[in-house]
């Protein structure tokens, strides 16, 4: 009894602690490591091909970036770095801690660039957490040596240590610079703006599609070249660090080829590791994860290298190893700053003031001969593999006249190029390496394009006005409680395709053609009401045109009615399917009012805006049935039908008029370091709707460029006060002289 006891509470027999199965889950350890390895792996492989595939070789950090969660990965999977006294004997498990050493150093210079996302808080506490990391796998790795856990491979761990404490001193440099050189570049981008848009201003002649075209030329090269991501990958840090990690890679492939080359120089020893086969699955893992990171880091290098290769390039020579002063220019200003120190005295707070002037003194020479460093590693590397480029341009030289002969028919982008202090000999050449970009998002965009959709619009019968828009919904019809909510695009037209849906003997192919034309509008129309002012105040009735679209779309259901039950035999027309649905909607709006309502407060009552979704959805469809049986008496499905389809079409047009304006507001609405994906989310959506502006503009008046997003409401007070002008025009001749339909139309719009 008492032998079990002991033995169960892990003690042995004689009362030594039992250890015998401290060493099982050592193997399952080394698959969490790999799965983490491989975890990082995948991330920065899709990056890589992120980088390829948008022709950005200076590869931004999009899924690998510097977070708590990448660094809660990548501490895991240098688990044998710092594991002190796991036995490691076998060439496998020696090779393995020479994996993870290297794959420390990969991962820093793979995550470069992300420190330009961040804002200066974040990018302290992570930069703080990394050298963290490090120092603490550089002191593990010399106490291994010291203790004899690693006894090969000396040679290959301190030149990789040494890499560490280099690319670590790279993080620190370009984070006490960014925030500095950000500052520059956002003055500098709204400088370029503002001329930017003056001359967008004086090509009013041109055609919607010719101006945007020219004016997203302008704002995504602006963007492009102050993208801090790409800053900091043109930097000479940022390209040093291509170079570090491509020896890191060199470091690791020799290490593993002399083992198998040269086997008889090592001295490895019997024994399984504590963490037995598993070692090699983690030494595959990271040597994969070494490679794979390498692309993009190795990249940057090389495209740094190519921008300073061309003639121009190298006339700069003498200005080469000059360290610009946002490099320190935070230093400065904190080595000057007073400390707010009230616990001392005057002389004790002068001898403070002074050992921190000394202290940043030291840290300004510290960063200055580091940038200087970079710089001559940047230019050694141009010297050599300058030979190759020039002779790469040589051969291609008859496409580079064909790219002057093209950027000579643009407008010259160069500028609106933005560049740092060190950087004015590479603006012809950023702006020849991305001048075609604005083509290569557009013809991305136009293989999207909503093909359903510019069929319908084309069928529109309305030349300069947008009749459907008008003729939704009428004043006369007498409102179902004491208040009415605010329309939005989307709703109307989910409704109104919801009735024609419903209509009886029509064409099955003629339906599914609306609904998924209405499907690939309403995507663009959510688009358009997201940047709408008035968008806290629809986020109620948007919110129910996506719940009755999802019915009608996927189970052909209108909240909770059948709509392929809806037409029984007696039902001959679709005037008579409109009636049942005015009445199911208004019996339907009474019970939802009566269920959902009785939960909000009096003051959410007195808000239409805030109803209840299915409320929302009851009011919209019998407010447009009853439009519709006021205009239409016992018409046919067909001739039904088509009325509908054409009073949908009308709408979208209506709607889809503001993209242009959605189109500018992305160019102009975002933070520096988001102001790259904005702009090009707005030149893919030009592209996928350049077919549908210009439909738009063909029916637009010559003058009714409004110039801000335009609400569905604001097109019915339009159309009020054009009636009461067509009124008053009966009264005196004078009065339509002056003020006639067609005049307020150009006002307002």
């Amino acid at each position: 009894m008492n032998h079990s006891t002991m033995f169960h509470s892990g003690c042995t027999a004689d009362g030594s602690l039992n250890n015998s199965k401290f060493n099982d889950p050592m193997p399952w350890i080394g698959i969490y490591v790999a799965a983490a390895s491989l975890t990082c792996t995948v991330a920065m492989a899709m990056d890589a091909l992120h980088g390829f595939r948008y022709k950005k070789f200076w590869f931004p950090c999009h899924f690998f970036t510097l977070n708590a969660t990448s660094l809660t990965i990548i501490a895991i999977s240098i688990k044998f770095s710092v594991d002190l006294n796991a036995a490691m004997p076998r060439r496998q498990d020696q090779l393995a801690k020479v994996s993870s050493s290297a794959f420390i150093c990969m991962v820093m210079g793979n995550l470069l660039p992300s420190l330009g996302t961040m804002e200066d808080t974040e990018l302290l506490m992570n930069i703080i957490a990394m050298g963290i990391l490090v120092i603490t796998a550089i002191t593990n790795i010399c106490i291994q040596m010291g203790t004899g856990v690693i006894f090969e491979f000396w040679i290959e761990h301190g030149l990789i240590m040494v890499l560490m404490v280099i690319l670590l001193a790279i993080l620190c440099c370009l984070s006490l610079a960014i925030p500095t050189k950000k500052c520059f570049l956002d003055i500098t981008y709204e400088k370029k703006l503002k001329k930017a848009n003056k001359v967008c201003f004086t090509q009013r002649s041109l055609s919607v599609c010719d101006r945007l075209k020219q004016d997203l030329g302008k704002y995504w090269m602006m963007a492009y070249t102050s993208s801090p991501q790409f800053v900091i990958g043109r930097s000479a840090p940022g390209s040093a660090s291509g170079a570090f990690c491509l020896v890191n890679l060199l470091i690791l492939g020799e290490s593993i080829l002399r083992t198998r080359l040269m086997p008889w120089s090592f001295r490895f020893c019997t024994g399984d590791s504590d963490y037995k086969w598993s070692t090699t699955l983690v030494l595959i893992s990271q040597t994969a994860a070494v490679a794979v990171g390498t692309i993009s880091p190795a990249f940057r290098w090389f495209m740094t290298i190519n921008f300073r290769c061309p003639v121009k390039a190298s006339q700069a020579c003498g200005q080469e190893f000059v360290v610009e002063r946002y490099w320190i220019k935070r230093m400065l200003l904190w080595q000057v700053q007073p400390l707010d120190l009230r616990i001392c005295n005057r002389r004790g707070r002068k001898l403070i003031h002074d050992a921190k002037f000394q202290f940043f003194r030291l840290l300004i020479g510290i960063q200055k001969g580091l940038v200087f460093s970079c710089k001559m590693i940047r230019y050694v590397s141009v010297f050599f593999v300058g030979r190759f480029l020039r002779l790469r341009k040589f051969l291609k030289y008859d496409n580079t006249v064909h790219n002057y002969e093209s950027k000579d028919m643009n407008t010259d982008l160069s500028r609106y190029v933005i560049y740092l202090q060190g950087e004015e000999v590479l603006v012809d050449l950023m702006m020849e390496n991305n001048c075609d970009a604005t083509a290569h998002w557009i013809k991305m965009g136009e293989n999207q394009q909503p093909g359903n959709l510019i069929k319908l619009l084309e069928r529109s019968k309305s030349l300069t006005t947008f009749n459907g828009v008008y003729d939704f919904d009428s004043d006369k019809v007498p409102s179902l409680c004491s208040g009415e909510p605010p329309n939005c695009w989307a709703l109307p037209i989910v409704t109104l395709t919801t009735i024609a849906v419903a209509i009886p003997n029509i064409d099955k192919q003629l339906i599914d053609q609306l609904v998924s034309s209405v499907d690939e509008g309403l995507k663009y129309v959510k688009e358009i009401e997201n940047y709408h002012e008035k968008i806290k105040e629809l986020k109620h009735v948007t919110k129910a045109a996506e719940i009755v679209w999802s019915g009608v779309e996927l189970c052909n259901k209108w909240l909770d009615v059948n709509l392929s039950k809806l037409a029984p035999q007696e039902h001959k027309t679709g005037t008579e399917i409109v009636r049942s649905l005015a009445e199911i909607s208004r019996q339907k709006f009474m019970e939802f009012e009566s269920k959902d309502m009785v939960h909000l407060t009096e003051c959410l009552k007195e808000v239409p805006a805030r109803w209840p979704i299915r409320v929302l959805a009851a009011n919209s469809m019998y407010r447009i049935c009853e439009t519709l049986l006021l205009t239409n008496r016992n018409e046919g499905s067909e001739r039904l039908f088509e009325k509908i389809s054409v009073m949908i079409c009308d709408m979208l047009l209506a709607a889809l008029s503001n993209l242009q304006h959605v189109i500018s507001r992305k160019c102009h609405e975002s933070r520096i370091e988001e102001r790259e994906k904005s702009i090009r989310s707005a030149i893919l959506l030009f592209g996928e709707t350049r077919k549908i502006l210009e439909v738009i503009d063909e029916k637009r008046p010559q003058d009714s460029d409004h110039g801000k997003l335009i609400h569905i409401d604001e097109w019915h007070l339009v159309n009020k006060k054009m009636d009461s002008l067509c009124s008053m025009s009966f009264s005196t001749d004078e009065e339509t002289a002056v003020s006639s339909p067609s005049d307020f139309y150009i006002l307002v719009e």
